[in-house]
């Protein structure tokens, strides 16, 4: 079991930057690929980055690239999600989820292992 727990959500006006932080605790840390996904009220879950076991490859969609990065300390088990130019469309509950699968970065939440319970972000217009 890997026990996961984000923190870093709140509200911030579009334009704005949040950094969201996802602790985790269990079994080892870098065992596990790690995805950011979020959702949205009436709206499915949907993915939002990804990052390989050893922090070497990333995975973004299209939405969030170039706006959003995807980083991980192994040594503090600890997966980031550094959200810059905000925009209202981001409101959501975010979530971070860990994936036993590691030889593929991977988009689809139901592949997904094991999840937090999620931190909300308001981005006012």
């Amino acid at each position: 079991q890997v026990q996961l727990v984000e923190s870093g959500g709140g509200l911030v006006q579009a334009g704005g930057s949040l950094r969201l932080s996802c602790a985790a605790s269990g079994r080892t840390f870098s065992n596990y690929n790690m995805g950011w996904f979020r959702q949205a009220p009436g709206k499915e879950r949907e993915f939002v980055a990804a990052i390989s076991w050893s922090g070497g490859r990333t995975f973004y969609a299209d939405s969030v690239k170039g706006r959003f990065t995807i980083s991980r300390d192994n040594a503090k088990n600890t997966v980031y999600l550094q959200m810059n130019s905000l925009k209202p469309e981001d409101t959501a509950v975010y979530y971070c989820a860990a994936d036993r699968e590691r030889w593929r970065l991977r988009g689809d939440f139901r592949s997904y292992d094991y999840w937090g319970q999620g931190t909300q972000v308001t981005v006012s217009s």
